[in-house]
């Protein structure tokens, strides 16, 4: 998994609550899912008009924040069915990092394993943050400071973000799940060995004698 450290960019205004995964990746695109074609279909019925051609008025679609790394967005993000795609198709247009009030369980668990970074904030928060991004230019750039877990505004603005330390390491070291488990390998072959001593019959279920 690619590491996350730091961030600078864009941040694109998206104020709408309640963006579910099927409208960040409708169901009739999941019987063909690749991670590195999603994004194709990211935010569909938003970001095209029904003739296919993109719809002027989404903000992605607007020059200046077509290469927005940042997401700032309505409360409940992410709610809805369970699909790892859609934080597949945020990745391959390029957001690192979405900024909500609060988002859907399993979407939020899911950018942590795809070095995508969720950051829930207060409402009130979230209103300035999008006054600041949103001067319709897509000139206004952002940092995100993991180790420091610090959002800087345009403005100079420091912001204070919570990540539990297991999140926060697996970001800057680029782990998923695996590679987490992975870094206790010695540890685990080491209990494995004196737990063959301690307890050999259970490592003998499968033998016949």
């Amino acid at each position: 998994m690619e590491k996350l450290q730091q961030l600078q960019g864009v941040a694109a205004p998206l104020p709408r609550a309640n963006i579910d995964t099927d409208i960040i990746t409708p169901a009739k695109r999941l019987l063909d899912a690749n991670r590195e074609t999603m994004h194709q279909h990211t935010f569909e019925p938003l970001r095209f008009l029904a003739d296919g051609s993109e719809n002027p008025e989404f903000i992605l679609n607007k020059p200046g924040y077509r290469d927005a790394v940042i997401l700032i967005t309505g409360r409940n993000f992410g709610c809805g069915s369970s699909r790892e795609t859609a934080v597949w198709g945020l990745r391959g247009l390029g957001i690192r990092c979405v900024i909500a009030e609060s988002f859907g369980d399993i979407f939020f668990n899911n950018c942590f394993q795809n070095s995508v970074l969720p950051i829930r904030l207060p409402g009130e928060t979230i209103a300035e943050l999008l006054t600041e991004a949103g001067d319709d230019q897509g000139n206004m750039q952002f940092q995100v400071d993991v180790a420091a877990r610090t959002l800087t505004t345009p403005s100079g603005r420091s912001i204070t973000f919570d990540l539990t330390p297991d999140r926060q390491t697996a970001l800057l070291e680029g782990l998923d799940e695996v590679g987490q488990t992975m870094k206790e390998d010695a540890a685990t072959a080491a209990f494995q060995l004196e737990d063959r001593v301690a307890r050999p019959w259970i490592y003998n279920l499968g033998s016949v004698d």
